[in-house]
């Protein structure tokens, strides 16, 4: 093993675990269906309630809120906050 690898892992080993990235992942993806909640009320219709066809505002809500929670995934999981 060389210096730098050796090294690396030693300040990999060293650094503090994080737990706020689960946390915050869960705030984000409230937020996220909150947005959701008032983009289905703003078109008329309740979130959670199955349609036999969705309109096309509620598919603009379901891939925003998809987006959200992706965007969620990338800021809150991989870069967690200390």
């Amino acid at each position: 093993m060389n210096f730098k690898a050796l090294a690396a892992l030693t300040a990999l080993a060293a650094a503090p675990v994080v737990t706020a990235g689960p946390l915050a992942y869960a705030l984000c993806q409230t937020g996220c269906n909150g947005l959701a909640v008032a983009c289905y009320t703003a078109a008329g219709f309740t979130f959670g309630v199955a349609l036999p066809a969705a309109p096309p505002m509620i598919l603009g809500c379901n891939v925003a809120l998809g987006t959200c929670m992706g965007a969620c995934a990338v800021t809150a999981l991989i870069a967690p906050i200390p």
